[in-house]
């Protein structure tokens, strides 16, 4: 993990300092522990699983990390078996379960997705139109994120005998699962400020305000693309300036209906200006 390409200041530090994003992580996730009596090591030695939780953490703001889980994750479990038994590498199949079961439990313990959005992107045509087709229950995405862990442990164990401490990691986020999401759900309001998802009205002011500047912007460009073409049509009036002047003047007409053009006003005159009329 390349911590030190990501770092923050910590604003609570008089001295100011920069460190790398994985202390902020491990302290905000120790720190929702203790807000939420789900300290380390009571009934399970975990501070493993912190370390584990940290790393997963930073990772989803590190592109590469994102680009490369992409080829192992599935939104639905019939996804995930089918492509399982198309395959008998063991290795594969402890990344796809791995994979699936680190993304499910950060779109539902940080981004409170149980959805999984985060598998197409918010908005898109694929997470409107199949979230509207199948909500799964609080129960079934618990149960879902236990067993994809659990059969990660068992791959683990053949893949990563070099390193039994990963597996058990697996084994105990199989085990703790519901536990581990109620600390990063406190995490994600306390420490993260991760608002909730907006409203269809808010969403709705937001992107008509975001369109409502495109469509300044792109007003704006049409307006200076029409003044050049009548600066090139006026120092040389062949038929080739005079179809693209008009075509310019389409252009603005199109996003300004108040816009009015007419060459023939223009034929004799010094500025475009006297030839139309329309808003700013």
């Amino acid at each position: 993990m390349r911590n030190t390409r990501q770092l923050f200041t910590d604003l609570s530090d008089d001295t100011r300092s920069v460190k790398p994003s994985y202390y902020f992580m491990m302290r905000s996730l120790l720190h929702s522990r203790i807000d939420t009596g789900l300290v380390s090591n009571r009934g399970v030695d975990d501070e493993d699983v912190n370390v584990y939780l940290a790393h997963l953490l930073q990772a989803f703001s590190d592109p590469g990390y994102l680009q490369e889980a992409q080829s192992y994750l599935h939104r639905y479990d019939h996804e995930v078996f089918d492509r399982l038994t198309k395959s008998s590498d063991a290795r594969l199949k402890y990344r796809i379960y791995k994979t699936n079961a680190d993304f499910l439990l950060v779109s539902v313990g940080v981004i409170d997705n149980p959805t999984q959005t985060l598998l197409a992107g918010p908005g898109s045509a694929e997470s409107t139109h199949r979230g509207r087709e199948w909500q799964p229950t609080e129960e079934a995405t618990l149960g879902r994120g236990r067993t994809y862990y659990q059969f990660a442990y068992s791959y683990s164990q053949m893949v990563n005998r070099g390193n039994p401490a990963v597996s058990e990691v697996l084994h105990k986020l199989s085990r703790g699962f519901d536990k581990y999401i109620r600390i990063l759900a406190h995490l994600r309001g306390e420490y993260l400020d991760i608002i909730q998802e907006l409203s269809r009205g808010e969403v709705y002011h937001l992107e008509r305000s975001v369109n409502q500047e495109t469509e300044r912007e792109q007003l704006q460009q049409s307006q200076d693309a029409f003044l050049d073409a009548y600066a090139v049509y006026r120092r040389d009036d062949n038929d080739v300036h005079r179809a693209r002047l008009e075509q310019a003047a389409e252009a603005v007409r199109k996003l300004d209906p108040d816009f009015s053009f007419r060459m023939e006003l223009i034929e004799d005159t010094e500025s475009p200006q006297e030839g139309m009329t329309g808003t700013d």
